[in-house]
């Protein structure tokens, strides 16, 4: 996607950016005091923000327009129901080789990665039952549990990404059941494209935020960026964490997208072994070098829930999380809490190490 613009189209992406100010810092003890340029605009069903730091308005118009070109491209080849993956989905299940959109075949084999190294809690082939319980529409209204017997088929048939065999340039589908949700992951690499893009193009210093998703490089003005993490039902603010250089944070908590039936709640982190919504954990932040892992991260502990999450943050190189359980008990990783602020510091808190593996000596015992 490291194509040219023209002018015009410049001019009519960066149209589409729906916001763009010049916000003056006054930062006390900060002596620089460099603009941000904020652009805002609507993609993967969220709002995506851009804020650049240290930026002429023409470079930021230019940057934020490739920015709001590359999430309308992506969105395109990723989006479920769109045409491209309703495509593909098509051609998996009927188990014959085909080539898919290059930026398609870039996400499977990501995503074979992402299940293995998550034991299987990452899986981006569920698409069946991602509809079956509806979640893949925005619109969650009236919704209702699907049959128990429904669920308990779609189990059984263990649609996996393993199952997709990559030959070259061409997949194909070896379960008549495979069908791609990719929404677990595809806002947080379009971010992760997005900066990319930005370092291309000589910003050192942005912010580039979709929905629960965001990764910020530099800093804002002699100050880090400053994150807010919201509580479970994203109803309010329940700590802040400070970023600065080049990292990532993404949170999966239950209210992204739900419905609730005859007084319980019901959400969209599906475990794969279950069929059903996770149990456990009401939500999970993690901090990490690139958004798309970050991501992946943050939905694979919050369906291994309390219970299991140190050892599979051990396993995945977690250093940096924060879950809230069931009760709404604040667990986090050591190097969290160092930076985490929170807003009730009264809050009480478990401060737990994730289970390492040990190691494993040259002629492959564990001493």
């Amino acid at each position: 996607m490291g194509f040219e613009l023209s002018p015009s189209t410049v001019v009519r992406l960066a149209r589409t950016c729906t916001l763009l100010l010049v916000l003056s810092l006054t930062l006390t003890g900060c002596r620089d005091k460099a603009p941000v340029m904020l652009s805002r605009f609507t993609a993967f069903e969220t709002q995506v923000d851009v804020s650049l730091v240290a930026v002429t308005r023409d470079q930021a118009e230019r940057a934020a327009a490739l920015v709001a070109q590359d999430f309308t491209y992506l969105e395109r080849d990723w989006a479920s129901g769109g045409e491209a993956m309703e495509r593909v989905n098509r051609l998996l299940a009927q188990g014959d080789p085909f080539v898919p959109p290059p930026s398609v075949l870039r996400l499977v084999r990501l995503g074979q990665t992402l299940e293995s190294e998550s034991e299987g809690l990452v899986n981006l082939s569920i698409g069946r039952l991602v509809r079956l319980w509806g979640f893949d529409t925005a619109t969650t209204a009236s919704r209702h549990p699907p049959e128990r017997e429904r669920i308990s088929d779609l189990v059984a048939a263990a649609p996996s990404m393993s199952a997709i065999t990559i030959e070259g340039l061409t997949l194909r589908g070896s379960n008549p059941t495979l069908s791609l949700d990719l929404t677990p992951i595809a806002r947080a690499q379009a971010i992760d494209l997005a900066i990319r893009h930005l370092k291309d193009l000589g910003v050192r210093n942005a912010l580039v935020q979709a929905g629960s998703e965001l990764r910020a490089l530099g800093e804002r003005s002699g100050q880090p960026w400053r994150v807010p993490v919201l509580r479970p039902s994203g109803s309010a603010v329940l700590a802040i964490v400070p970023l600065r250089g080049d990292e990532a944070m993404a949170t999966v908590a239950e209210h992204d997208r739900s419905f609730t039936d005859r007084g319980r709640l019901y959400h969209a982190i599906l475990d794969p072994r279950t069929g059903r919504p996770a149990t456990g954990a009401r939500s999970v932040t993690v901090l990490s070098a690139e958004t798309t892992y970050a991501a992946a991260a943050a939905r694979a502990l919050f369906i291994a829930g309390p219970t299991d999450w140190r050892r599979l943050a051990g396993h995945l190189g977690v250093q940096q999380a924060l879950l809230v359980d069931a009760e709404g008990r604040l667990h986090l990783t050591p190097a969290m809490a160092e930076r985490l602020e929170r807003v009730d510091a009264g809050e009480p808190v478990a401060i737990v190490e994730p289970e390492w593996p040990a190691p494993v000596a040259q002629d492959g015992r564990q001493p």
